[in-house]
């Protein structure tokens, strides 16, 4: 294989374009932090840019994958923003009214009660799906929109603190060095793979995806598949609410994970899974996580004005779209080969010159 056949195959692989955007925004960092990429070890900790990267990234990366199975399906969860607030108030609540927040069998139980509350959200928005028959993005809304009120009445209108160093692990903590929250992100992403991958459950959301109705016909139980994406969106959600309430040691039923929703879903657009199901990327969905984190952490570094970082940050997603895109990659770098062949004609070949004209014409009258 030559160079520019290799290098053309590389270039549409689907992970090619978000991995060289997140190389170019981590590169764009080095300017305005000399020591961007430094990892320095403090009290036994791993501390740096990068590991901060990981670290606040790792809730939108655990909501993420759950929305990728989800939008495999041809669905959406808007709701994953406010299981993020329904969990951490609940799991904070109950751990506020312990006499000793540092017992380990009372944040066990409370991170079993989010968790199950996570589920319970999960298991309400695939039967309105799967069961009902109502529109992904009508059935989520509801708990969008009613969730947050639910938070709020599980932490009374207040921010609820809790000061539990059991708890603190989840999302603050650091185990081997480093934070703990990213061998939980690394334990979900890689038992996700291996059951989408190495099992035949990844091609049976793919079916479902592609076509609901021809898969229940040839014996795929379709419903199911729907009912479980969304109870573990939600899952996913469920433990990303522990992770912000337990790293902040506060559970916030109005801003807790407030639009993470929207970021999950360009993290998976980015990473290359397409939003009218079918075909998915776990991989890319992560490397689609964090490039919407390096981003954010971009605009800070360089100074983007609070009032306009929202604005950079959509420009820097449509950039990254367009270069997906085929077409558009067609379209751009077609029309400048074309035009840098512009001044050598065309020249049929002579071996195909005959059977072209003896090729019948068609006329309509």
């Amino acid at each position: 294989m030559t160079t520019p056949s290799r290098w053309r195959a590389l270039t549409q692989h689907h992970l090619f374009w978000p991995v060289a955007v997140l190389v170019l925004l981590l590169l764009v960092n080095v300017p305005f932090t000399p020591d961007f990429f430094s990892v320095r070890m403090s009290g036994g900790h791993l501390y740096g840019s990068l590991v901060s990267i990981v670290l606040f990234g790792s809730p939108l990366i655990l909501v993420a994958v759950g929305m990728t199975l989800v939008i495999a399906t041809g669905g959406i969860d808007l709701s994953v923003g406010a299981v993020v607030a329904i969990t951490g108030a609940l799991a904070c609540s109950y751990i506020s009214h312990q006499a000793d927040q540092n017992a380990l069998s009372g944040v066990l139980l409370a991170m079993g009660l989010g968790l199950l509350a996570a589920v319970v959200c999960g298991l309400w928005n695939g039967f309105l799906v799967a069961r009902m028959g109502i529109q992904p993005i009508i059935a989520t809304l509801i708990i969008m929109v009613a969730g947050r009120g639910v938070a709020q009445l599980i932490s009374g209108g207040q921010i609820i603190t809790v000061n539990s160093d059991p708890y603190k692990l989840i999302g603050g903590g650091y185990w081997l060095t480093l934070p703990f929250s990213i061998f939980v992100v690394a334990v979900v992403v890689a038992v996700t793979v291996a059951l989408t991958r190495r099992t035949a459950l990844g091609l049976l959301v793919e079916s479902v995806g592609g076509n609901a109705e021809a898969s229940r016909l040839v014996g795929i139980r379709s419903r199911r598949i729907k009912i479980m994406v969304y109870v573990f969106c939600a899952l996913c959600a469920g433990v990303a609410g522990l992770m912000i309430s337990s790293n902040t040691s506060a559970a916030d039923g109005n801003n807790a994970g407030l639009w993470i929703e929207l970021d999950a879903i360009l993290a998976v657009v980015i990473g290359g899974t397409s939003l009218l199901g079918g075909r998915f990327s776990v991989g890319g969905t992560v490397v689609g996580a964090l490039v919407i984190q390096t981003l954010t952490t971009t605009i800070y570094t360089i100074g983007v004005p609070t009032q306009t970082n929202l604005v950079f940050k959509a420009a820097v997603v449509i950039v990254v779209c367009l270069l997906q895109s085929p077409k558009f990659r067609t379209r751009l770098f077609g029309a400048r080969l074309g035009r840098k062949g512009s001044a050598t004609p065309a020249v049929a070949p002579a071996d195909t010159a005959p059977a072209a004209d003896a090729a019948p014409k068609m006329e309509v009258s």
